[in-house]
């Protein structure tokens, strides 16, 4: 019998390899004749091979239903990462879950979890949870405890920051419409005026403001993330910069007056910008003209200077829009930042040298002469503030002075202010009167 049965199951068994090779062979017979049709279809020799493209262009508009498919496809990809990031519940379980392992005794006031009890938690956390219980993790919050363990606060605290990321970086994405992980200036305003009535500090704004606001808002993440003006700015650059920490600081319904004031997103800051465009705007035409632009802060910028901003920035009919005025206010009040210098170091490079030399330099301090002998002043010698400026730089050129050469320095918003504002020559002139004497209060 033993012998019988063992038989049947061999048989059986070539038997059903028999009939998989037979379906097999049938399935190849069928792909090679609708192989064969499909090459003579489409004209190709018999021996083409197919290999995959290693770059496929976007669908232009006269595709739209490739362009409808690459929309739904992204959208799914989104919401499947969506869901896989951690919900308010499994964070408040993973707190649960730190607070129930950690490791006695206190560090101070903090509780603290070693290694051990670290991954007693993952196991217990679940899968979503497992990518943030690495050992690299553990290491790079591992500080000066004793007993080799880490803040259970500041591990949750790094949880609760990615998850942040991770949700604003797939927020961001829907805006992306041509999926390349950039944002253009309208897939940005988009973004941002869908914001607005999410963020409480906002809500005093009206309707008819939004458009001002919003424009308000998105020159700053240009001016400062696309210096060479490409008209769009990276996703990834957006969640690295602090900007976006600060517009959504505007959740916090008791945001003191002094951070409103400080921050360019809050609807203070908005307001005043605006408030000066108008103010300045004399003839209300909605656009700015020299003469009008000449009264900006103390009223002391030379006319030089103002001409060769008017030369080399955006002017429609020679006066300047709001678009155009926030990016002028957000260099003047950010002198400090290389990109502000950009901007400046532009209109200071007359000829277009990428340098500036000692002719653009008596370029722009005889306007600075000018202007002090108005005021009754006696001029400084072009020569003492020459070699001043190079002295303070100490460029890599004795002769000229680059726009690396002044961010370097550290002293560049310095060099800037006295060739094209008076009163910030005279503050710079007279430093020494302005600064308290400290010795006399001691």
């Amino acid at each position: 019998m033993p012998n019988i049965s063992w038989s049947k199951t061999l048989r059986d068994y070539l038997q059903k390899k028999e009939n998989q090779k037979t379906a097999f062979s049938e399935d190849n017979e069928e792909l090679e004749i609708f192989s064969g049709l499909y090459k003579k279809f489409k004209g190709l020799k018999s021996d083409h091979i197919n290999v995959p493209s290693l770059y496929s262009k976007l669908p232009s508009e006269d595709e739209p239903l490739l362009l409808k498919l690459r929309e739904e496809s992204r959208a799914l990809f989104l919401q499947r990462r969506s869901r896989e990031l951690l919900d308010n519940d499994e964070l408040q379980r993973l707190w649960f879950l730190l607070d129930k392992h950690h490791t006695h005794p206190l560090y101070g006031d903090e509780q603290m979890i070693n290694y051990d009890d670290f991954l007693k938690v993952q196991r217990e956390a679940g899968q979503k949870c497992k990518p943030f219980f690495q050992a690299s993790v553990f290491c790079k919050l591992l500080q000066n405890d004793p007993f080799g363990r880490i803040s259970i606060m500041q591990f949750f605290n790094y949880v609760m920051r990615k998850v942040w990321l991770h949700q604003t970086r797939i927020g961001l994405s829907l805006y992306d419409v041509a999926g390349q992980g950039y944002l253009k200036e309208s897939d940005l305003e988009n973004y941002i005026l869908e914001l607005i009535p999410t963020l409480p500090q906002l809500n005093g704004l009206e309707r008819s403001f939004y458009s001002f606001y919003v424009c308000t808002a998105v020159r700053k993440f240009f001016f400062f993330l696309d210096p060479l003006r490409s008209g769009k700015i990276r996703i990834q650059d957006i969640l690295a910069c602090s900007f976006l920490d600060d517009l959504l600081e505007l959740r916090d319904e008791e945001l003191s007056k002094e951070m409103q004031e400080s921050n360019w997103f809050s609807a203070p800051s908005a307001l005043r910008v605006y408030g000066q465009y108008l103010n300045l705007d004399r003839d209300r035409n909605g656009m700015l003209s020299k003469e009008e632009l000449a009264r900006y802060g103390t009223g002391t910028l030379t006319d030089v200077f103002l001409d060769r901003v008017f030369q080399e920035c955006l002017t429609y009919e020679g006066e300047m829009d709001y678009k155009t005025y926030l990016d002028f206010v957000l260099a003047m009040e950010n002198r400090r930042e290389p990109q502000a210098l950009r901007y400046l170091f532009r209109i200071l490079d007359v000829h277009h040298e990428g340098f500036l030399n000692v002719f653009t330099l008596n370029f722009f301090f005889r306007a600075i002469q000018e202007q002090m002998q108005i005021h009754g002043q006696e001029p400084i010698k072009f020569q003492d503030v020459n070699d001043e400026v190079f002295d303070m730089v100490k460029p890599s050129n004795p002769y000229k002075l680059t726009l690396n050469d002044l961010i370097r320095s550290g002293k560049g918003d310095t060099v800037v202010s006295i060739l094209i504002d008076l009163n910030d020559f005279w503050t710079y002139e007279n430093r020494e009167f302005l600064v308290p004497d400290l010795s006399d209060e001691v």
